[in-house]
């Protein structure tokens, strides 16, 4: 009896030890999949914190309308107030551009695909709208977005996340433009019959004039023009061909050609035939022509006129 309920003491000590253990796995994956859960959210959400530089710019209007921003826009109300006393006490062209960048700011609020809200942070930035755009940053793990060289490389030191409009224009930048030069190979025929297709390293399409003959082989050209649609960028170029440089010609070979010149048109004018009367330049001249026709239509014999043994042998001839 002792042995039997010692041994079901253990095995109720067992159970209890397993279900202990199974809460304790449930817990901690439900607390590792919130934290996942807020991790991702916070990222996907993080706010872009813009600058008066980029306000200014105004090229976010056209980055906002594609919809490459997914994130919200922050502005920050010391931002704004930059704006605001720009636009009242600075010179002209300042005041302008800060007009400009306070319309910039009502373009945004009317684009449906992205959320610009006004973060009220105060009118008033005591340290600077720089540092405290650093500061806001850092507080809400959020992205700066500037296109100020020096801003943007202390946010890089400080690690901040920097959207920086003139980076991301050069990156979207051709790698060619018109005058310049480049070898590509052709690898088929354009649209044109005289028109030959090749290919740069990122893929943009180049369309050569009069290069249907080159067609597989590698050729230098020179680019002339570039077209962007919706589709990809396109290029058009031109074939490259070495200049021969011409051998000056000299006195003595211009003299001995300015003398044969003339000989020549002598030669020439002595040679020619004299000019035939215009009767005789055409064809039908140079043969006379043949009574055939009248003597193949028989006359028709006149009723009230006897005929003749004359009228009988004309008869018995054009029959």
């Amino acid at each position: 009896m002792l042995h039997l309920s010692i041994t079901y003491g253990s095995k109720e000590n067992m159970e209890i030890l397993i279900i202990i253990v199974l809460l304790a796995i449930a817990v901690e994956t439900t607390y590792l999949s919130i934290n996942t859960l807020r991790k991702s959210h916070r990222t996907v959400l993080a706010p872009v914190f813009v600058d008066t530089s980029v306000l200014i710019d105004g090229r976010i209007i056209a980055i906002a309308e594609s919809g490459f921003i997914t994130r919200p826009l922050y502005i920050p109300r010391s931002v704004v107030g930059e704006l605001q006393f720009l636009a009242d006490n600075a010179d002209a062209e300042k005041r302008t551009r800060a007009r400009h960048g306070l319309d910039i700011i009502n373009q945004l609020q009317s684009i449906p695909a992205i959320k610009t809200v006004i973060f009220a942070d105060g009118v008033k930035a005591e340290e600077g709208v720089d540092n405290r755009l650093l500061s806001l940053a850092k507080k809400h793990g959020g992205a700066l977005c500037t296109i100020d060289y020096n801003l943007n490389k202390v946010a890089l030191v400080e690690g901040i996340q920097v959207l920086n409009v003139n980076e991301l224009a050069k990156s979207l930048r051709m790698a060619y433009l018109p005058g310049e030069k480049a070898r590509i190979e052709l690898t088929q025929k354009g649209n044109d019959q005289h028109q030959a297709v090749g290919h740069l390293e990122d893929g943009t399409m180049v369309v050569v004039e009069h290069a249907y003959k080159q067609i597989g082989s590698t050729v230098e050209v020179e680019f002339i023009r570039s077209l962007q649609t919706a589709a990809g960028k396109m290029m058009f170029a031109k074939l490259t061909q070495p200049q021969v440089k011409q051998k000056p010609v000299g006195k003595s070979e211009g003299g001995e050609a300015g003398k044969k010149r003339p000989q020549a048109r002598v030669q020439r004018m002595a040679t020619k035939q004299p000019s035939k009367p215009a009767t005789q330049s055409t064809g039908v001249s140079k043969q006379p022509k043949a009574p055939t026709k009248k003597v193949d239509q028989p006359k028709r014999p006149n009723r009230n006129r006897r005929r003749t043994p004359e009228d009988s042998l004309v008869e018995l001839a054009n029959r």
